[in-house]
């Protein structure tokens, strides 16, 4: 069968052409091992490069899940110091049913409002942690370009 060159070392069929392609005389004129050790460098750059990125983008990932989780932990404590300042304050109104109670009551409100702002920015940072999107697109490429292209077969 006859074949015509076109960009990209591809070849329309039907159509007449002596011009070898790129991997055709690349393949006549190395040997074996030389092309499998290409082969293997190929891959271990590839593989290389794809442990970067995972590690790139997992400082990062890290970096707002941490943030997050402080915020959270923070919201965490706020919310236990508003049961301890809730419980004197009732345990305070119980027992003298005047001045320190609402003292009291005053400050676990200040600290409802601080632990409702941590829990909410602490939340929203969250939402922001993406994972490694970038990475896993990447890899998701690996197996297509290890499979033969169409000037091999």
């Amino acid at each position: 069968m006859s074949h015509q060159q076109v960009p990209g070392n591809q070849r329309v069929p039907g159509q007449d052409s002596a011009e070898p392609t790129r991997a055709e005389i690349k393949a006549e004129n190395e040997s074996l091992g030389d092309l499998l050790s290409q082969v293997s460098k190929d891959i271990s750059v590839l593989m290389r490069q794809e442990l970067e990125l995972a590690k790139a983008e997992l400082k990062e990932t890290g970096t707002r899940a941490g943030k997050g989780a402080g915020m959270l932990g923070g919201a965490g404590v706020a919310g236990h110091f508003v049961l301890l300042f809730l419980s004197l304050a009732l345990w305070t109104l119980m027992a003298y049913f005047i001045g320190l109670a609402w003292s009291a009551l005053i400050v676990a409100v200040i600290w409802a409002i601080i632990a409702a702002i941590l829990y909410s920015v602490g939340r929203k940072q969250l939402k922001t942690v993406q994972g490694m999107p970038r990475t896993a697109e990447s890899v998701k490429k690996i197996p297509e370009t290890l499979k033969p292209s169409e000037e091999a077969r």
